[in-house]
């Protein structure tokens, strides 16, 4: 199983020892998750999606959507690039609440 919480340490440009330092743990630890020899605990795995802006799923590879909200966005803004021209950032985000509502069904 690919390990994300390597690939993304990476990414970030962060060494053992920050994501360590960032997660008030040790340089071990980490190589422990990375080795997958350790798993880490809920506490841990919320604190690494902060820090690399991303869902637990998406580090459990139990998904490969990163960030479904930035996703959502993403989509919306090239979808309706040309109309969001000229709109405040207010009608920009009630368009993409009605988006989301469509595209979900949710209510958010």
């Amino acid at each position: 199983m690919m390990n994300r919480i390597k690939i993304l340490r990476e990414e970030f440009g962060y060494t053992q020892q920050d994501l360590a330092n960032k997660l008030e743990s040790s340089k071990s630890v980490i190589g422990l998750y990375e080795s997958e020899t350790r798993k880490p605990s809920l506490e841990i795995l919320v604190k690494l999606s902060e820090i690399f802006n991303c869902t637990i799923d998406y580090i459990l590879c139990k998904s490969d959507i990163r960030n479904p909200e930035e996703q959502i966005k993403q989509e919306f803004e090239f979808a309706y690039h040309k109309e969001m021209e000229g709109l405040t950032d207010e009608e920009i985000a009630d368009a993409l609440r009605f988006y989301k509502k469509i595209k979900y069904g949710e209510n958010k």
